[in-house]
């Protein structure tokens, strides 16, 4: 059985329609789907806002690079365009870990560079996932902790929102 942390972000046309497409497209190997969180871009500021998510999910067909083609699959279907580094997108699906795996691999990062960094990941991580870790840098919740306290004031929380 492999068990995956996804992360989903949008920030193009509708957004929400977009992470629930993700969502829908991951339906039968969907563990627990993160409430929706709207977030400032990161690297390139002069875009629109995302919307964030982070689901688990888990198959005994997929490793590691089963669930990035999965993810690549749909981003494809979402149309999305990669013309600029950190710009902006219909959607994003980024394989956060896989079972703890490492992978130096510069198609597939593992686990991603960025996450012990990104609130807009460890924030609706935790939320379904209390006790997460990191592999190699331990609990998510301690990373959370040790980020400025404006990086995580700027995830907020769209209880409006829901993924299905």
């Amino acid at each position: 059985m492999s068990r995956a942390v996804l992360s989903l972000g949008s920030n193009l046309g509708d957004r929400l329609a977009y992470l629930r497409l993700a969502v829908d497209g991951l339906s039968d190997v969907l563990i627990a789907a993160s409430p929706v969180y709207e977030t400032a871009p990161w690297g390139v500021t002069d875009q629109p806002d995302f919307l964030n998510a982070v689901l688990i999910v888990e198959s005994p067909e997929l490793d590691e690079w089963g669930w990035l083609r999965r993810g690549q699959a749909l981003e494809q279907e979402a149309e999305r365009r990669r013309e600029q580094r950190w710009g902006p997108r219909t959607l994003d699906v980024d394989v956060v870990t896989v079972d703890g795996v490492r992978s130096d691999d510069p198609e597939l990062l593992l686990p991603h560079p960025g996450t012990p960094s990104r609130a807009t990941v460890l924030i609706p991580w935790l939320a379904i996932d209390p006790g997460a870790e990191l592999p190699g840098h331990g609990r998510v919740a301690d990373l959370l902790d040790a980020l400025p306290a404006n990086e995580i004031a700027d995830v907020h929380l769209r209880a409006d929102l829901k993924l299905h």
